[in-house]
């Protein structure tokens, strides 16, 4: 069994959003970030999420219903270069 490290982990993640084209305003609850993950590293995309609000790449927005995240317009491009790294195939 390959465990991803913390970076591959960060990329899945912000590809999700950018899949869906969570930017700024369009966002989506930070529980459907490890919904596709195996069950054994859900606790680990919870903590590389919260690591991702730290860092700006990803916001954080405070519902009465949970927390709703969408991606940081103003890093775009290193939004995309993170996610170009380890899914190269999507990006000619």
């Amino acid at each position: 069994m390959i465990v991803p490290n913390d970076e591959q982990i960060k990329a899945d993640i912000l590809h999700k959003l950018f899949r869906k084209r969570k930017w700024g305003a369009s966002h989506t609850s930070i529980d459907n970030l490890h919904k596709s993950c195996p069950p054994h590293l859900k606790g680990k995309y919870v903590e590389v999420a919260d690591e991702l609000v730290k860092n700006g790449l990803v916001l954080a927005k405070p519902t009465g219903y949970g927390v709703e995240v969408s991606l940081n317009p103003r890093r775009r491009e290193e939004i995309v270069e993170l996610v170009k790294q380890f899914f190269s195939i999507l990006f000619p």
